[in-house]
């Protein structure tokens, strides 16, 4: 059965439901992207529990009811091993992923899926509208219209490109997410983007964030502000997603960098495997500490492009180099053997059975 990705519930206001701790907490870690399977490691609460919190929150109305019912495990099944056979001399390893990276590549949330947002004529009307009726008034008075208005003219007022004009938005009480949505994704001015960010409410929504990070004039201190604390795969994510501008890109890269020194080993862990050691090109000379590369000898590797992405990190640990010489998949194929045996990592008796 395909994984289950819980969607927060837009219409229900939260402050009513009578929630414990935990549901909130889980509540919290939920973008729209990420997974059921995925909640455990984010988490740090067992399946069974995180399934027990879901079931919770959609019999209260906080999530949106989907097809996959929480309660049913949702783990993709792994393809059935195929028996490798040697390859020749000059023959690289097959790049086919074994089962335990495609678990965990499996049940990545596609980046590529849109978020749920106002349906694209319903967007003509309001640019439309303001368009037409409200920009050809004078500043000041779309300023105090914008404080007061009810829709459809306070979804209109969202595409205003004055930044005074926005955070009167954001000063009306009607204002909800569908239309800090709407302002980061047609609104381009650093000013009107932080009026909106400036709510936390807002600033943590999946859908913002999403839309926010398209816009071209998202200001680089602004995204290190809001993304400091996200996990290192969303980070990869947002640098590698060519739909954002290069711009931020290159921000993200720079904090995926700096946040790898000295984030959780954990969320290290998941952004090397999840990503078959792809993210490694983008951490050239980043080492990793003692715990990471403890929790990366502890597992079994059966990827060969995940074994060859390790082999050419410069920075693998001796000790990870020496485990995964001792794995099956490297003693079946030796051109990962000897990719590993030349790592400068590799310890001095694998170097001499090179010869």
């Amino acid at each position: 059965m395909a994984d289950w990705i819980p969607k927060p519930n837009l219409a229900v206001d939260l402050k009513r439901l009578t929630l414990t701790p935990e549901e909130g907490f889980v509540l919290s870690r939920l973008d729209g992207y990420t997974s059921a399977s995925q909640l455990t490691a984010v988490t740090g609460f067992p399946p069974e529990r995180i399934q027990t919190i879901l079931t919770r929150l959609v019999a209260q109305g906080a999530l949106l009811p989907n097809a996959v019912a929480p309660n049913t495990p949702s783990r993709a099944a792994p393809p059935p091993v195929q028996q490798a056979s040697e390859p020749a001399p000059d023959e690289m390893p097959a790049l086919e992923a074994m089962p335990e990276e495609v678990e965990a590549s499996a049940s990545e949330p596609d980046e590529s899926e849109p978020v749920e947002d106002e349906h694209p004529d319903a967007l003509g009307n309001y640019r439309k509208l303001f368009e037409t009726q409200l920009h050809p008034l004078p500043e000041d008075e779309r300023k105090a219209r914008a404080r007061g208005a009810e829709d459809p003219e306070l979804s209109a007022f969202c595409f205003d490109p004055v930044p005074a004009v926005i955070k009167s938005v954001m000063e009306n009480p009607r204002t909800g997410l569908a239309h800090a949505r709407l302002i980061v994704r047609h609104h381009h001015n650093p000013v009107g983007l932080e009026a909106v960010c400036s709510r936390a409410a807002f600033a943590s929504d999946g859908g913002v964030r999403r839309w926010l990070v398209r816009n071209p004039q998202l200001p680089g201190g602004l995204f290190r502000r809001l993304w400091s604390g996200r996990r290192l795969m969303e980070l990869h994510k947002t640098s590698i997603d060519r739909d954002i501008p290069e711009q931020t890109r290159r921000t993200a890269r720079e904090l995926l960098r700096h946040r790898f020194t000295s984030g959780p080993a954990e969320e290290k862990v998941e952004l090397i495997l999840n990503t078959e050691g792809r993210s490694l090109a983008s951490l050239t000379g980043m080492a990793v500490d003692g715990k990471t590369a403890s929790l990366l000898c502890g597992r079994t590797y059966r990827s060969p492009m995940l074994i060859q992405n390790i082999a050419r990190w410069s920075a693998a640990p001796p000790a990870l180099i020496a485990h995964l010489l001792k794995q099956e998949a490297v003693r079946r194929q030796p051109q990962l053997r000897m990719l590993l045996q030349r790592h400068p990592n590799a310890p001095a008796d694998a170097r001499r059975g090179e010869h």
